[in-house]
């Protein structure tokens, strides 16, 4: 088993951090500006672009990736017009796998941060504006602060999700090793060549992380409930 442990390729873990990392924070910055805007600035046809935000949460994976290939694939006006005038495509690129873990990991931290931001007091903003505080001045002094725990709460669960991405990375990134392979990836490739040791202790590694995360996301969401 050390044998073992000493010859696997660190590259996923790293990668898998890096693209989670990436993919979390795209989701943290739509998520609480999407968020807000449904919880404190809902118009008509609101409710249903939302319910197509969440749509990565019940869609199969394998329809996000195809979406990401028909809206940005090189055959797409997006990605035809990206790889002629900069030579770059998300395709079979680590970006790629990037954007198909924020996609899946967006509604996580939207429905966390638009729920935080509807629980916040009335009364202690409407407090700040008496003080002449301007609009994004009672926003970030007094609605984030409030909002944060749960919001945080979602973003580390965003961070798991992003971590476990298989499917639609898979369409969009392809599975190449030192490039695109992330652990979900390596994992899969390693069961199908039959190195059921290296596929253990990448699971086992996985599992880790992703208990760790979860505990700190229930520590921060009893915060919040307190």
């Amino acid at each position: 088993m050390s044998g073992t442990l000493h010859s696997i390729d660190a590259s996923p873990l790293l990668l898998s951090l890096q693209v989670a990392a990436v993919a979390t924070v795209l989701a943290l910055l739509m998520g609480v500006a999407l968020g807000w805007l449904f919880a404190r600035r809902p118009f008509p046809g609101s409710g249903v672009i939302e319910a197509a935000c969440m749509l990565p949460l019940v869609l199969p994976p394998t329809v996000i990736g195809y979406g990401i290939l028909v809206l940005a694939g090189r055959r797409s006006p997006v990605g035809g017009w990206l790889r002629e005038h900069f030579d770059y495509t998300l395709i079979f690129n680590w970006h790629g796998a990037v954007v198909a873990s924020a996609v899946v990991a967006l509604p996580l931290v939207l429905k966390s941060a638009s729920t935080a931001f509807a629980q916040v007091d009335r009364a202690l903003e409407a407090a700040a504006r008496t003080l002449r505080q301007s609009p994004w001045s009672v926003f970030v002094r007094i609605t984030l602060p409030l909002a944060w725990p749960g919001i945080l709460a979602g973003t580390l669960l965003a961070f798991a999700r992003a971590m476990g991405e298989f499917g639609a990375s898979l369409m969009v990134a392809g599975s190449i090793p030192h490039q695109t392979q992330t652990l979900s990836m390596a994992i899969y490739d390693a069961v199908q060549a039959g190195q059921d040791q290296t596929a253990f202790l990448l699971a086992l590694v996985t599992s880790v992380l992703s208990i760790a995360v979860l505990l700190a996301s229930n520590r921060f969401l009893s915060l919040r409930l307190r």
